[in-house]
């Protein structure tokens, strides 16, 4: 077994789109092969496991608490997340996220991920760094 890679070592997502999708719990029902390049897990390892199997300690829990209240009301989500890979590496994604509608009521959701631009992660990262210190200071 190879040595995981430090968390805080990026993993060059440059081009491609991911996609993926979830019931209404964030359980992974679809994962497209770009998405389980990038992630590092096989799609039997990704399918039936639950969302935040990617989802990186520097991220704010209330990043993801906005997106659910936005996509669970049926409104379409879009923002910079930083994922992490099996192998402890992360990467950057601008991800779109929408609500999956079955005879009028939510079933599920799709999000598609393109690698984000350098741009776009210096703009995040501080807000993000900030949320984290709130985060920790109220635990």
């Amino acid at each position: 077994m190879h040595k995981p890679h430090p968390i805080n070592e990026e993993y060059e997502f440059t081009k491609g789109l991911i996609i993926s999708s979830t019931d209404l719990k964030g359980i992974i029902t679809y994962a497209n092969r770009k998405f389980c390049e990038i992630a590092g897990y096989s799609k039997n390892e990704l399918v039936g496991s639950n969302h935040n199997i990617i989802r990186h300690p520097d991220m704010p829990k209330a990043a993801f608490k906005e997106l659910w209240k936005t996509i669970k009301s049926g409104k379409e989500w879009t923002g910079i997340v930083k994922n992490l890979r099996k192998d402890g590496r992360h990467y950057w994604a601008y991800s779109h996220i929408t609500p999956v509608y079955s005879d009028k009521k939510i079933s599920g959701y799709t999000a598609a991920r393109r690698p984000a631009s350098s741009e776009e992660i210096a703009e995040i990262a501080p807000l993000y760094v900030s949320m984290l210190e709130k985060e920790n200071q109220n635990d």
